[in-house]
């Protein structure tokens, strides 16, 4: 009977250490902690779940959480983040809020988000008919130009 015992504890034992080796994918979507998880840019609780964005290290499969596309477009230049190109976004749908790849998604502006950035990403099957659709590249190009206009903004009122 001790044998025996030896031997069960010794299985469960192996069980749970091979367990722990399971390689995880890289790339999926990372759980959310609503209203815990903080914007990697600007330190806010990520609460809205129609603006959300993950970006993920392709190499290391590290994610990062954004509360509004703005932030996450702009973390990537302030951090100098040398995978930008071949990083893993995802934005939640904001009609569904499920998770889709931020690079493939439409976008319309003049959204109410987080960070007053103002675009909003559908797949082809949520996009507002009738909205003007933007692409993801499109939108960077504005919120770098919002960043500008805001720069300035802020200087003059200085």
């Amino acid at each position: 009977m001790k044998k025996f015992s030896i031997l069960f504890f010794m299985l469960i034992l192996s069980l749970i250490s091979f367990n722990g080796c399971e390689k995880k994918s890289i790339g999926g979507v990372q759980q959310m902690h609503w209203d815990r998880d903080m914007c990697e840019r600007c330190q806010m609780a990520i609460s809205e779940r129609k603006f959300a964005v993950q970006i993920i290290n392709p190499q290391s499969g590290k994610g990062h959480k954004f509360d509004d596309i703005g932030c996450a477009v702009l973390w990537m230049d302030e951090e100098k983040i040398p995978w930008k190109e071949q990083a893993i976004i995802w934005i939640t749908d904001a009609k569904t809020g499920k998770w889709i790849d931020a690079r493939k998604a439409k976008y319309v502006s003049g959204a109410i988000t987080p960070m007053a950035f103002g675009f909003a990403a559908y797949t082809e099957e949520t996009f507002p008919q009738g909205a003007n659709p933007l692409s993801f590249d499109a939108i960077v190009k504005k919120i770098k130009v919002i960043k500008k206009e805001n720069s300035k903004k802020v200087k003059a009122a200085s």
